[in-house]
């Protein structure tokens, strides 16, 4: 049995948004790192939903549904990072002050949700939801 062609699709673009919040770090664009990680999230676990509910997802950029929609018992360690991520794609995505999201996120925290994310992301996809018997 192999993955849904669907399944494949979210992991093939969650892959895509790791690249971007990569070259946004190297570009200096570190609210976008942030954006992209978050999509890179949301598309990973949107690949669980899918396979396991063996339907698209409903339309929702909220990471801690997708997480509940198919039980994931995440390390608390990545549950928090999710989380935090959550809570934080908005203001990064939609600044209502530039230069003070631009100072809350340097270089050194955009690195670190990059790092966090792929950790994640390596989690999920060694998860059994994407593995086929």
């Amino acid at each position: 049995m192999t993955l849904r062609a669907d399944t494949q699709n979210w992991i093939a673009m969650s892959d895509y948004d790791i690249g971007t919040a990569e070259h946004m770090l190297n570009t200096g664009r570190y609210l976008y790192v942030i954006f992209m990680c978050h999509l890179a999230l949301e598309k990973m676990l949107k690949a669980h939903v899918t396979e396991v509910t063996k339907e698209i997802p409903r339309k929702t950029h909220d990471l801690l549904y997708l997480v509940e929609k198919v039980k994931l018992e995440l390390p608390k360690e990545y549950l928090d990072f999710v989380g935090k991520i959550n809570t934080t794609s908005v203001p990064t995505r939609y600044p209502e002050d530039l230069q003070k999201m631009l100072k809350e996120f340097p270089k050194n925290v955009a690195e670190d949700y990059l790092r966090k994310t792929k950790e994640v992301i390596a989690w999920l996809k060694s998860h059994p939801n994407l593995h086929t018997s």
